[in-house]
């Protein structure tokens, strides 16, 4: 009896994932959800978590309603969609579980409890999807996309977005009032945010991401090949580079590296890093996009060269923690040889950076879910 009190009065919260997470997998959309549930557990919540292929999902949710019917309360559902539709996300992509989640959502909603989901991907919304899904595929995922928004409109009361330049992608089917913006987030003990101290020889920027179609980084590879005294570490898939490294060869010197780092490696790397780059080729796509290895840059000190004219870029430059400037060699290149002269201005950057760590932690964006959802919660129950 008293175990059943103790769970009734514990803070609670359900996280929803409509898909199975690869723990071998690297990429954002399988790390960002176990970062939000280790920051709210963080912040105090004992966190129910929804969460595989549809049949693991539907035995777990059975459990979440039978302790709704005992008296266990939750204070809000947070939800993260996958990459893929909610009716897709079977390894067969076929819709077995049509009423799954949406469901659920239905359920948790008539029983009071607010609803918050970080919407992940708006890629469906580009002509470069249309490129690499075709025919029959590309028409019903698309139609299933068309139905996600249909629900969250239905039953979500805040839907969250990496930033806020991608509301415009969904204005038609969602309102702008249950909008709100939560990009990535860091760590904040690590010790690497200290930085390197200052090097009067070098200057090592590094990349840490995709190559590829989405991901040309051809500007940067030009600029600092005339630049000697710059080092330059990309750090990607290995199988990526294969396809693409023909197209980077020609631009390749003794001062560029290719590697393929993880985990400790990877560690290493920024270690011995000055500037951390996300600096792309434009394209509308980018416009919206909040990089997750930007947040990883910060988490250790490092301030950020960004493409002009996207999401990222203003937010570096309204946080002043890097620079902003136009995808273009020579743009690159002048700004890197006015830093090699000023190495101060890495330093007075990265001071802004440490500032930025603390307010820019998981936990705080699990504070923002709280905030938003318990705090409408309250003010229901006062009326």
């Amino acid at each position: 009896m008293n175990q059943i009190r103790e769970e009734i009065m514990e803070k609670r919260c359900i996280f929803h994932i409509p898909n199975y997470l690869d723990p071998n997998r690297a990429s954002a959309s399988q790390i960002r959800p176990k970062k939000m549930m280790n920051a709210f557990e963080q912040i105090g919540y004992k966190v129910d978590i929804v969460q595989g292929y549809g049949r693991n999902r539907k035995r777990i949710i059975e459990e979440i309603k039978r302790n709704i019917d005992n008296g266990v309360k939750y204070e809000f559902l947070y939800s993260e969609s996958s990459t893929a539709p909610t009716l897709l996300t079977e390894k067969h992509h076929f819709p077995t579980y049509p009423f799954l989640d949406f469901g659920f959502f239905k359920y948790i909603k008539d029983h009071g409890i607010k609803i918050g989901l970080f919407y992940r991907d708006i890629y469906w919304k580009f002509p470069e999807y249309k490129k690499s899904v075709k025919g029959i595929k590309y028409h019903a995922a698309i139609l299933m996309y068309c139905y996600d928004l249909m629900k969250y409109k239905d039953l979500v009361d805040k839907l969250y977005l990496p930033s806020i330049e991608g509301y415009k992608y969904i204005k038609r089917e969602i309102p702008f009032q249950i909008i709100g913006e939560l990009p990535p987030g860091c760590e904040c003990n690590r010790e690497q945010a200290e930085g390197r101290g200052e090097n009067k020889d070098t200057i090592t920027l590094l990349y840490v991401g995709g190559l590829g179609e989405h991901y040309r980084i051809h500007e940067i590879l030009k600029a600092v090949s005339e630049i000697p005294k710059i080092e330059l570490n990309i750090c990607c898939r290995e199988d990526e580079w294969e396809q693409e490294k023909e197209f980077y060869s020609k631009y390749l010197k003794e001062n560029i590296h290719i590697c393929h780092e993880k985990e400790k490696g990877l560690e290493k790397l920024y270690e011995r890093t000055d500037i951390g780059l996300v600096y792309f080729e434009p394209s509308s796509y980018r416009r919206m996009a909040m990089p997750y290895k930007t947040f990883e840059y910060l988490e250790h000190g490092l301030p950020v060269i960004a493409s002009s004219e996207t999401a990222i870029g203003y937010f570096i430059e309204k946080k002043n923690i890097g620079w902003s400037i136009k995808y273009d060699a020579n743009e690159l290149k002048k700004m890197l040889l006015r830093i090699i002269n000023n190495y101060n201005e890495i330093l007075e950057k990265r001071e802004k950076c440490k500032l930025e760590i603390s307010r820019n932690t998981w936990m705080q964006r699990a504070k923002r879910v709280e905030k938003d959802l318990c705090q409408t919660n309250e003010k229901e129950q006062v009326v």
